[in-house]
């Protein structure tokens, strides 16, 4: 485990609300890296998808960069667009 991991882990032990800010940022990487590797999957540009999915191409930068809390309608949209399923799991802790 490196430093960092340590210092999240003895810090969301102590403080739950930072525990949940740290998962909801791991939430918004991995919805980021999705979009992003569907975008270039699809040999799109972030217009060119913003395009398709009906959105401003600085909504998906800001999805792709985990600056935005990217809501379940967005993702089905974008899911929808593609022809693609929108799959949600919970994994164990």
């Amino acid at each position: 485990m490196s430093k960092i991991d340590d210092y999240i882990a003895r810090r969301s032990e102590k403080e739950p609300e930072f525990a949940n800010l740290v998962e909801q940022e791991n939430i918004n990487l991995e919805v980021a890296v999705k979009v992003r590797d569907l975008r270039e999957k699809l040999a799109l540009s972030q217009r060119e998808f913003a395009t398709l999915v009906g959105k401003p191409q600085s909504t998906i930068a800001r999805i792709e960069n985990g600056s935005m809390n990217a809501s379940t309608k967005i993702l089905a949209e974008i899911a929808q667009a593609t022809n693609r399923r929108l799959t949600i799991s919970f994994s164990p802790v």
